[in-house]
């Protein structure tokens, strides 16, 4: 059984924002009875290795989220949220799974969306294996969903977005924790949808945000693509 705890990152010693608040309500909306932890410098260890202590003293938060939840949930089983992810349905029936990961898209999985262990998961200590690459001495940071789908395709994951179980592990499709298409900003939730992942991009420069929100209404129209394929032109 998962553990009846969501866990979510905050480094940084600044306020928590109007839209992290809001999803943090979600979740003591339809989980009350759960414990809700927050890490932060006080009871994570920045120091522990040279790559939080890169992403730290860089104030590349969300890199050390990607890896910091990675061992909180290894250590205290529970289910994680990013603070841009609102819950919009009861997570009880998703206790009894030993592991659930979803797809961000129809080839990667982010933990960062939303998921949910036992503690001392194989799957997990897979995931945080992979950042040994980051781990040598090189800091660049690497995206999320990049390692953690490595770890899960060393163990038989398929990339086509489809519901599938890993080693003991349930692989939900995007509706169930990604129903927003960040690039049109389109809301595809369905009764399978038990959260939206809002997509704050707390680790992008202010400039590309903007641009992201410009964007959206001429990806709605010309396609998520669209831009890619102009630049491979």
């Amino acid at each position: 059984m998962i553990p009846k705890k969501i866990h979510y990152c905050w480094f940084g010693r600044g306020e928590l924002n109007k839209k992290a608040k809001k999803c943090i309500h979600s979740w003591e909306k339809y989980c009350p009875d759960y414990e809700i932890i927050e890490w932060n410098e006080d009871n994570y260890d920045i120091n522990q290795n040279p790559y939080t202590k890169y992403t730290y003293d860089n104030k590349k938060f969300a890199f050390l989220s990607d890896y910091a939840r990675l061992q909180i949930i290894e250590k205290e089983g529970g289910i994680y949220f990013d603070v841009d992810v609102e819950v919009v349905r009861s997570m009880d029936d998703l206790l009894t799974e030993h592991a659930f990961f979803g797809f961000e898209t129809e080839e990667y999985i982010n933990t960062g969306i939303g998921f949910g262990a036992e503690k001392n998961s194989e799957l997990v200590r897979a995931m945080i294996k992979e950042y040994d690459v980051v781990l040598d001495g090189k800091h660049d940071v690497i995206g999320c969903p990049k390692l953690n789908t490595a770890a899960l395709l060393k163990k038989g994951l398929k990339q086509n977005g489809q519901m599938q179980s890993v080693n003991g592990a349930t692989i939900y499709p995007i509706e169930y924790f990604n129903p927003y298409d960040d690039p049109t900003g389109r809301l595809n939730k369905t009764k399978n949808t038990y959260s939206i992942h809002w997509y704050a991009k707390s680790w992008m420069k202010k400039s590309t945000q903007i641009r992201s929100t410009l964007t959206k209404p001429m990806h709605r129209i010309l396609g998520r693509d669209f831009f890619n394929k102009r630049r491979e032109q």
